[in-house]
Parts: C-alpha cells; sequence; structure tokens
C-alpha cells in the first residue's frame, strides 16, 4: 500500500512538472494554434542548426544573424522550402524569451511562418559576459520523397520487351 502511495505521489509530481515545463515546441504550437496556423514539432536537424548558431554566437559574444555565414546556406541542409530565424540574448529561460519574440513584430511573424511544421531551438552562455544566446530555426514546405525506384527484377532467362519510341501520345498513351 505504501508503495502504491509512492508511486502515485511520483507520478502526480512528475506530471505536474511536465505541466509546468511544457517543450518549446509545445509553447510555440500553442501561439501558432491560437493565431490560426498549424502545430510544430521539435526537428533533429533544427535543433542542431540552432545550437550551431547559438554557439556561435555565444563564443563571439555577439548577436548576429550571420555569424556563421548566412541564413539561406545555414539552413540548407534542412531541406525546407521555407524557413526563418529568430534569435535573441539576455533571458535564461526559454518562456521569456519567447516572449520577447512575441512582442517583436519581425520575429511574431517569424513565429506565424505559414506551413511551418518544424522547429528547433537552442541556448548558449558567452564564458565572457555570461549571456545567454537564442536561437530558433522554423521551416516548413518540405519537399515530397520522391517514389521509390521500381523493386521488380527481371525474371532470369525471360527477355524484357524493347523500349519503343513514340510517335503519338494521345491522352498519356503511346503509339
Amino acid at each position: 500500500m505504501k508503495a502504491r502511495f509512492v508511486i502515485l505521489l511520483w507520478s502526480l509530481l512528475m506530471c505536474g512538472s511536465l505541466a509546468a515545463h511544457a517543450s518549446p515546441a509545445e509553447k510555440i504550437s500553442e501561439f501558432r494554434l491560437a493565431h490560426g496556423e498549424g502545430h510544430v514539432i521539435m526537428d533533429a536537424a533544427l535543433n542542431r542548426i540552432a545550437l550551431q548558431q547559438a554557439t556561435a554566437m555565444a563564443e563571439k559574444d555577439t548577436l548576429d544573424h550571420d555569424v556563421l555565414g548566412n541564413f539561406s546556406s545555414r539552413i540548407a541542409a534542412s531541406k525546407a522550402g521555407r524557413a526563418a530565424e529568430n534569435i535573441a540574448y539576455g533571458y535564461d529561460s526559454f518562456e521569456k524569451t519567447l516572449e520577447q519574440w512575441i512582442a517583436s513584430a519581425e520575429h511574431r511573424k517569424n513565429l506565424l511562418l505559414p506551413n511551418a511544421t518544424r522547429i528547433g531551438v537552442a541556448s548558449a552562455k558567452s564564458a565572457a559576459s555570461h549571456r545567454t544566446y537564442w536561437a530558433m530555426e522554423i521551416a516548413g514546405d518540405y519537399e515530397p520523397r520522391a517514389p521509390a525506384a521500381s523493386r521488380k527484377t527481371p525474371i532470369a532467362g525471360r527477355q524484357q520487351p524493347a523500349a519503343q519510341a513514340c510517335r503519338v501520345r494521345l491522352l498519356g498513351i503511346c503509339f
């Protein structure tokens, strides 16, 4: 009985703790849904890009989108059709940083990027100034994956028909 009580108490504490500390994706999704946009999920590639950006800003102790090169070249690896970046420094918590971004017209516009489905968020602390630098990458319009090539293999001993050039194509039919 005592063990069940401890497990129940621990479960309640953990659930309360998790509710109090929603992920950046949940917080951004909540904001986006309240403003007519869809939810977003965390993405490993975008998290890596955000971490590289936040770390570089912290190491150089400068707030700069181009600290590692231009955004277009940095975000290309994500294969997103549309993307935006928010950066900030000064707040130790994501919640305060998000409030700052929501209050800024340009940052708010990025948070509400149409068709965004994925985000990456990271922070890094400057050893020199002890400022916390933040980077958020938000992206969408991902290219659909190409269909897998046909996996049919020719049957041994069977000759495949030779490819013919179409003389006339009508409604997708080759004559």
